[in-house]
C-alpha cells in the first residue's frame, strides 16, 4: 500500500528553476567532498549486468530485478539494484591500490518498492569502494570512513546555505554509534524501524552498526544479502528529518565479506547455490581485494538539505495517482 505525509503547513522554500540549481550544486559540491576525503576516483558504470554473472545485489533477497532477454548475446541481463559486487571486480579489473577507491553513479530501478515520501521505484546513488587492508577489518575502521562520510555531507550542506540563505536545514556532525543488538536491548518492544526513528530522534545523527545477523529476539534487526557485506562489520547512516518527523538514511555500507564471511553467511541466509557464480568463486578463493564500500542515496541527500517533503520534488520517477491528487492538492510539485 502506497502512503504519502504531508507535514502541517508545508510549502517548498525553492522555486523550480532553484530547486534545479541546489539539486546540481548538492552533487557536484558533496562529490567534491566526498572524493577527496575518502581518496576515490570517479569510474563509470554499468545500468544492467548479465543474468547468470552473480553480480546483481539481491538486496534482502526478495526484491524482483528488472529483467530483460539480449538476442545480440544469447543471453538475459537485469537492471542493476546497486552496484556493491560490481565495485569489487572493477576495483581489480582497474588495479586500483590498497587506500585507493572508486565512486560512480548508479541509478537502478527496484519495481517492488512500496511508494511513500522517501521511496521511488527509480534509486539514485552514489556507489563507492575502496581498498582496505587485513588490519582495517574492524569497527574502529568502519566508524573513522563513517565520520569522514558524514563530515563531507555537513561541509555541503554549509557550502549550500551560502549559496542558498533561504534553506535552513541543520545537520550534526557528531555521530552516535549503536549496534542493532544495544539497539533490540535499548527497544524490545519496537519494531526495527521504530527503533531507529526512536534513536535518531534522540541523537540526530546516528550510525547503526551489524545488519543481518538474527538478534537475541530470533530476529534481525533488517534484511541484508550475505555476499557483499559482513554482517558483523556494516551499518547504516542516519540524519533525523525535521520536516518528515522520522530518521532518514543516507547510506547503508559495511566492510565488504572475505572468504571466512562468505562462507559463513551463505550458509547461514540458505543461499549455497551462489557458491558456483563466477563472483562468488572469485572471492571464495580470495582473488578479490579486501574492501570498504556502500551507497548514499543521492535524492535523499538533497530533499534532506533542502527540506523537502517528498522525494518526488528532486527526481522523475512514476507516482499512483493518490500521490499525485494529494501532492497537487497541498501545492507539492513533482519533478
Amino acid at each position: 500500500m502506497n502512503k504519502i505525509y504531508i507535514p502541517e503547513g508545508y510549502r517548498p522554500v525553492l522555486d523550480a528553476y532553484d530547486t534545479q540549481r541546489a539539486i546540481a550544486f548538492i552533487k557536484s559540491t558533496f562529490q567534491e567532498e566526498f572524493s577527496g576525503a575518502l581518496n576515490l576516483k570517479r569510474v563509470s558504470a554499468p545500468l544492467f549486468v548479465t543474468e547468470d554473472s552473480g553480480l546483481n545485489d539481491n538486496l534482502s533477497g526478495v526484491e524482483r530485478p528488472v529483467s530483460f532477454d539480449v538476442p545480440a548475446v544469447n543471453n538475459y541481463a537485469q537492471v542493476v539494484h546497486s552496484l556493491a559486487k560490481w565495485k569489487r571486480l572493477a576495483l581489480k579489473r582497474y588495479g586500483f591500490s590498497v587506500g585507493n577507491g572508486l565512486y560512480t553513479d548508479m541509478n537502478a530501478i527496484r519495481r517492488d518498492e512500496e511508494l511513500d515520501n522517501i521511496h521511488s521505484i527509480y534509486v539514485d546513488q552514489w556507489d563507492w569502494e575502496k581498498i582496505i587492508t587485513p588490519q582495517n577489518r574492524n569497527l574502529d575502521y568502519l566508524k573513522l570512513i563513517v565520520n569522514a562520510i558524514v563530515k563531507a555531507i555537513c561541509n555541503t550542506n554549509d557550502r549550500l546555505h551560502v549559496r542558498f540563505p533561504q534553506l535552513i536545514t541543520k545537520l550534526d556532525p557528531q555521530v552516535t554509534f549503536i549496534t542493532t543488538q544495544e539497539l533490540e536491548d535499548l527497544y524490545p518492544d519496537l519494531t526495527g524501524s521504530e527503533r531507529e526513528k526512536a534513536f535518531v530522534r534522540e541523537h540526530r545523527t546516528a550510525c547503526i552498526m551489524q545488519i543481518g545477523e538474527k538478534l537475541r529476539s530470533g530476529k534481525p534487526h533488517d534484511g541484508r544479502a550475505p555476499d557483499y557485506d559482513d554482517w558483523q562489520l556494516n551499518c547504516d547512516i542516519f540524519f533525523w528529518n525535521d520536516v518528515l518527523d522520522r530518521a532518514l538514511e543516507i547510506s547503508s555500507m559495511g566492510i565488504r565479506v572475505d572468504a571466512d564471511s562468505l562462507d559463513r553467511q551463505l550458509t547461514v541466509a540458505g543461499c549455497n547455490d551462489r557458491r558456483e557464480l563466477p563472483f562468488h568463486k572469485m572471492l571464495l578463493n580470495n582473488e578479490l581485494p579486501l574492501t570498504i564500500g556502500g551507497g548514499i542515496g543521492q535524492s535523499r541527500l538533497a530533499m534532506l538539505m533542502m527540506g523537502c517533503a517528498h522525494i518526488g520534488e528532486v527526481q522523475s520517477s512514476i507516482w499512483d495517482q493518490n500521490t499525485l491528487d494529494t501532492c497537487e492538492k497541498a501545492g507539492i510539485p513533482l519533478l
